[in-house]
């Protein structure tokens, strides 16, 4: 029988007992099983989701031999593995992993393992609240104009372990990484040699205690470089311009005055920042200017981030699923409004609401009485907090705007806005808030408000 590439590459791995905890629906938990599998370990899937939750994530994985335990963790399968790959969601002080942890079991991530194997001596790293997917995917078309073997991976629902047969010393890898997946590097003191720090605002707090620790977790990126390595600040953000004095990197700043003489067909002004770190990245490694100039203009974006969908009786439909802040909700509301003041003539209709994150939506609130003409809001944990303080508001500045309190499916909402919707009006999903409840992911609630758009036709 003829071995697979990571039986060749990762002999280590062979006939050990893995558990994946976290099988997820983002691509991440599929990809470490399709991975060890394929080395030749004995692999198990734990995830408290049931296995009808997870359907699709099994779906991928048919043919592989992989025992399941979904809807429940065992005690007994994290005593005896080898090695237990987490889901970076899975939270530290998961009383599953203190098991393990008594029992001296190994505890790792698909990031860790990724870094701990990876060939390439360049690897890009992006984080930050804000703007890392188009920041991510952007550097990899620009570098791809000059060099054969760039890789993009992390937290874009691709697996970075599945990329690793394929890279070798002179690969260039392009990596998004989370908060939660930079923790998973702290056990291999290990820093990309390029670092990007786009934004740094309020988020997760329903994961971290404070601020403060969320700013510590997205500082990691640049916790182990050193004066060979180089870390990309952007001078626009107030907290991401500090890290400058904390570092052993080289620093190079960038910002949206770098993108001002650039043509793009991204929208809004939050995206001239992720541009300029783009192109500062691609310069570093050469890409030439009329190369930068040609991409940058060809670029559309990327799916659910201020993505037009379809203009239906001369109203315009926005899908901003990936809008799970209130900053990223707010760059929005600025970006597609065409009102300056409070006015009659607002255009927008915003669907929002979800998952509470433990976000403040004070700001947010009052940008929604000022340019919202309708508010259409999903159910959900945050919902009641959203509706507050855009209430409290309404008070204060005695401003007109139409709020339609949760409403229980995507379709529905589509259907509302279009009842209240006039010609040259927008309704643009922005959720400002998590999806979970009604939606396994924002790319489902996404999905969601497409097919509802179609529907109207």
């Amino acid at each position: 029988m003829k071995l697979s590439k990571s039986q060749e590459n990762f002999p280590q791995f062979k006939n050990k007992k893995i558990l994946v905890m976290g099988l997820g629906l983002h691509g991440g938990g599929t990809g470490a099983v399709k991975f060890f599998a394929q080395a030749g370990a004995k692999v198990a899937a734990t995830d408290l989701k049931t296995r009808q939750q997870l359907k699709e994530s099994v779906a991928q994985l048919k043919g592989l031999p992989v025992h399941y335990i979904l809807g429940n963790h065992r005690e007994t399968d994290f005593k005896n593995a080898d090695l237990i790959i987490r889901n970076p969601a899975v939270a530290d002080d998961s009383p599953y992993l203190k098991i393990a942890q008594k029992h001296k079991v190994p505890i790792d991530t698909d990031i860790g393992i990724f870094f701990r194997f990876c060939p390439a001596k360049k690897i890009i790293g992006i984080t930050g609240t804000r703007g890392k997917s188009t920041t991510s995917t952007l550097i990899y078309e620009l570098l791809k104009a000059k060099y054969q073997n760039v890789i993009l991976a992390g937290n874009i629902r691709k697996s970075v372990l599945l990329e690793l047969s394929g890279i070798n010393k002179n690969s260039i890898v392009v990596l998004e990484l989370s908060s939660w997946q930079l923790e998973g590097l702290v056990k291999h003191k290990k820093s990309p040699h390029i670092a990007i720090i786009t934004t740094i605002q309020p988020d997760h707090l329903n994961r971290y205690k404070s601020m403060k620790e969320y700013i510590a977790a997205k500082k990691l990126i640049f916790k182990y470089q050193t004066k060979n390595d180089f870390l990309f600040l952007n001078k626009n953000d107030k907290i991401v311009k500090k890290f400058a004095g904390k570092t052993k990197a080289k620093v190079i700043f960038y910002g949206s005055k770098d993108a001002e003489k650039y043509k793009s067909r991204l929208t809004g002004k939050h995206n001239l920042t992720n541009i300029a770190a783009a192109i500062k990245v691609a310069k570093h490694f050469g890409v030439g200017d009329n190369a930068i100039k040609k991409i940058l203009k060809n670029f559309k974006g990327l799916t659910g981030r201020i993505e037009f969908i379809s203009e239906i009786n001369g109203v315009k439909y926005v899908n901003d699923t990936c809008a799970t802040t209130p900053d990223t909700a707010i760059a929005a509301i600025n970006a597609l409004s065409s009102s300056k003041q409070p006015t009659a003539n607002n255009n927008l209709i915003l669907i929002a609401g979800g998952a509470d994150k433990n976000l403040d939506f004070k700001e947010l609130a009052q940008l929604i009485v000022l340019k919202i003409k309708v508010l259409i809001l999903l159910e959900g944990t945050a919902t009641g907090k959203l509706k507050k303080t855009v209430s409290q508001n309404l008070k204060i500045g005695n401003y007109k705007l139409k709020i339609i309190n949760r409403v229980d499916s995507m379709k529905k909402a589509v259907q509302l806005a279009a009842c209240h919707a006039q010609k040259g009006d927008m309704i643009l999903l922005s959720p400002a808030c998590a999806s979970f409840g009604m939606f396994r992911h924002e790319f489902e609630k996404g999905e969601a408000f497409k097919k509802a758009v179609k529907s109207i036709k």
